[in-house]
């Protein structure tokens, strides 16, 4: 089990910690948006075990179905964890809706306020915990379910201030008006999470920043070719797809135009070691005078 399936095997008991608490503190307070952090909460367990899942399966090494490897399946993840999330925001509305119709009493004692900002410091901490490590192993299944961890955080930290201007104010229908807000906020997350998502599976290009440092290594990698142009790029998971066509000399020896490549691929794994590289060499009569000159 290599570090991405651990951390996310570890979302899993987080998750499942989390969600004790916060449905501790709902059964203690009776509080329709302390309900809704509760809800929030069997969404992440929920999402944590797809994402460890699709880690799990990009793991799994190429065959002959899938010769370009299974990546993609950490996209499938954030795409279904989007969907949790509003099935979780559309729940939170109905039960809001039932509070409005029949205003409850809330009680805040001590000991469930107490284990639902108990619940956000261990979803915050975690939360910086994917983020580091999903950014360091180009997890998109982690990276995703730190965002979906860290709305968590920020909504348990409104309701936890709503909740106290109920006790203060007796104004009941705060309860159910706030747990609206986070519905709205859960929602608004997932909508986000899963455009992004989407963009992965339509095979998304690198951002413009990576572009130019691919362009600006093939240009001083590249001695003895001419120019290189029709440069793509794609995001598969942590991996970034790479290809172009290099013109060289029409007389050049094709061993030398393999050394070229050769040169340019080791510059190029040396920015990113998960980049997988194909170069079409083409003879100067093909060559489009634009693209990457080389210098």
């Amino acid at each position: 089990m290599d570090s991405a399936q651990r951390i996310a095997l570890g979302s899993i008991a987080v998750g499942l910690l989390v969600l004790g608490l916060k449905a501790a503190a709902f059964w203690l307070t009776g509080s329709v948006a302390l309900y809704s952090d509760a809800v929030e909460s069997v969404v992440n367990v929920a999402a944590a075990i797809a994402a460890f899942l699709a880690v799990r399966l990009s793991a799994v090494p190429p065959d002959r179905e899938h010769p370009y490897g299974h990546h993609k399946a950490e996209y499938i993840s954030a795409v279904v964890e989007g969907a949790l999330i509003i099935v979780a925001a559309v729940a939170i509305l109905n039960e809001a809706w039932g509070a409005f119709r029949n205003p409850r009493e809330i009680d805040l004692t001590p000991l469930g306020v107490g284990a639902n900002v108990a619940a956000s410091v261990v979803n915050g901490l975690w939360c910086l915990v994917l983020f580091r490590r999903g950014r360091a192993l180009r997890s998109p299944a982690l990276v995703a379910d730190g965002k979906h961890l860290l709305t968590d955080v920020v909504s348990s930290a409104g309701v936890l201030v709503g909740v106290g201007l109920v006790a203060l104010t007796g104004l009941h229908w705060l309860d159910p008006a706030l747990a609206c807000l986070v519905a709205l906020n859960v929602l608004w997350s997932g909508a986000q999470l899963v455009r992004t998502s989407v963009g992965g599976l339509m095979d998304e290009a690198a951002d413009p920043q990576t572009v130019e440092r691919i362009r600006a290594v093939i240009a001083a990698n590249g001695d003895g070719a001419i120019e290189a142009h029709d440069l793509r790029t794609r995001h598969a998971g942590r991996l970034t797809f790479l290809d172009f066509h290099l013109v060289v000399p029409g007389d050049m020896k094709v061993t030398d135009a393999h050394e070229i490549c050769d040169r340019i691929e080791r510059a190029l794994h040396e920015i990113d070691d998960d980049m997988v590289v194909t170069i079409h060499v083409e003879p100067d009569d093909k060559a489009k005078h634009a693209g990457i000159v080389v210098l």
